[in-house]
């Protein structure tokens, strides 16, 4: 591998936005590693795209799953000796629109621990690969639903306290790091994929567009923000 060749990381790349991103970070020179809990559908989804000529590979990684993460970490240090750009693009929206207090309080636990702790895990096991070249992007892909605005209104509460806390992940983290490691959070908009539903307005390709560039921005770029379509937004 060429020194000069940056490896990315996708987790839930298997389908939606996190396929689209895989597919538009190799059509860009990226050495691309796409992550799935299902290894059937991950193997799948990195083999389309091999037969593209993309430089595509495929590692197991359930993100609800400490000792998952881990073994991935370990598998993309052994594979590659390194990680310029992660993407936390995996997560649920097990809402059905009860109110916070009312809903099964598993619900709540489920998307915190996918949506919150499961980038916070990923993030701690792979940064050390960031940290010893000095340099890394991580992009958390999150939504306008985080926003502090959004707390004064009902509904969808657990995907909101979810979005909520993986914003202020991002801002404690990007406080935290030393080098040109920089950490921003974006709202890819309402996406037709299997979360986002039919009616949605926008492509996984317009979304995979909105977040990529934070994957090369130079030293001199943002860290510690909240963007959607390139705009900052207000936490």
């Amino acid at each position: 591998m060429s020194k000069d060749s940056k490896v990315a990381l996708v987790t839930g790349g298997n389908r939606g936005i996190g396929y689209e991103l895989v597919k538009q970070l190799a059509l860009n020179d990226f050495k691309v590693i796409l992550t799935s809990r299902d290894p059937d559908m991950g193997h799948e989804a990195a083999q389309k795209l091999k037969e593209s000529n993309l430089d595509v590979s495929f590692v197991e990684l359930d993100i609800g799953n400490q000792e998952s993460i881990r073994q991935g970490a370990i598998a993309v240090s052994d594979r590659y000796g390194r990680l310029d750009v992660l993407i936390n693009n995996a997560g649920v929206y097990l809402d059905e629109n009860d109110k916070l207090l009312n809903m099964e309080p598993s619900v709540l636990e489920k998307t915190m621990a996918t949506n919150f702790f499961g980038a916070y895990h990923v993030i701690r096991s792979f940064i050390p690969l960031m940290e010893q070249q000095g340099y890394g992007r991580i992009i958390n892909v999150s939504s306008e639903y985080g926003a502090m605005s959004e707390m004064s209104s009902p509904g969808v509460g657990a995907y909101k306290l979810s979005k909520l806390t993986l914003n202020g992940l991002t801002q404690l983290v990007a406080a935290e790091m030393n080098g040109d490691i920089k950490i921003n959070a974006v709202d890819p908009g309402w996406v037709s994929t299997d979360m986002g539903g039919p009616s949605a307005p926008r492509t996984p390709k317009q979304a995979a567009r909105s977040i990529l560039w934070l994957a090369t921005i130079g030293p001199e770029g943002p860290n510690g923000e909240f963007f959607r379509d390139g705009k900052r937004i207000d936490w």
